[in-house]
């Protein structure tokens, strides 16, 4: 597996390309971010590992830049370590965030997480429907009727995961978990507000047949919300599954 380092600290760029090294992955590390994206042209990387401050390009403004045209998995290792700062680079599409200093089993083990969790998104090439939302999860794109809606890498997050669990409440330690990895860098207030994007972007309100709803004490549900006498989607989902049974 090729993974993409960007780092302009020399001891930090050997560190994590021995680190890598040894664990099994071919690393190539890069001190500007221009290099890299100018690399990112000539060879297929499977994961990106950017630091924030570098010369030239910013890590931030490589993800950024990246997330344009390419999911591929990325790993933030920076030494910034402010909330705002792990929020905006997770809520551009970096799909974890480190703060340094780095211990190398636990970058090692955000690796492995991240590149499952990318494994299992790419496994489901060929979409999903769900009531009037059509999920395609190699494009990370949402359909709504018919309508494309303009989503980042963590509105996409959120709505496909109460999209897949309708019906099931949620807390926000499981969302905060499924969502950002680094859970202990979110607030609640900042999961409320995400939340409240998504409802607004998916626009799920009863008249469009869903409700996300804050359960007290417990997280938040998406409930399917139907006309006197229609059938639900766990209704249609039975009944086809009888029908060919």
């Amino acid at each position: 597996m090729l993974i993409a380092i960007l780092e302009d600290d020399i001891s930090q760029r050997e560190l994590l390309s021995y680190w890598l090294t040894i664990a099994g992955y071919d690393a190539r590390a890069f001190a500007q971010g221009q290099v890299l994206l100018n690399a990112m042209g000539l060879e297929k990387f499977e994961m990106l590992i950017l630091d924030w401050n570098v010369p030239d390009v910013a890590g931030i403004d490589v993800l950024k830049l990246v997330r344009q045209h390419s999911t591929v998995p990325v790993l933030f290792c920076s030494g910034r370590d402010a909330q705002e700062d792990v929020v905006n680079a997770l809520s551009e599409g970096a799909d974890d965030y480190l703060v340094k200093p780095l211990r190398r089993m636990e970058l090692l083990a955000r690796i492995e997480a991240v590149i499952r969790r990318s494994r299992r998104t790419h496994a489901h090439s060929e979409g999903l429907r769900i009531g009037n939302f059509e999920i395609d999860y190699l494009d990370q794109t949402i359909v709504r009727d018919s309508i494309p809606l303009k989503l980042s890498a963590t509105d996409f997050d959120l709505a496909v995961l109460f999209l897949q669990n309708f019906g099931r409440v949620l807390s926000k330690r499981h969302i905060a978990q499924a969502v950002w990895p680094v859970t202990s860098a979110l607030s609640s207030r900042t999961i409320d507000t995400h939340l409240h994007r998504i409802r607004s972007k998916l626009e799920l309100v009863p008249q469009n047949g869903w409700r996300l709803k804050r359960v007290y004490g417990r997280g938040y549900k998406l409930d399917q919300v139907r006309p006197v006498g229609s059938l639900s989607l766990l209704e249609q989902w039975s009944l086809s599954l009888r029908a060919k049974l």
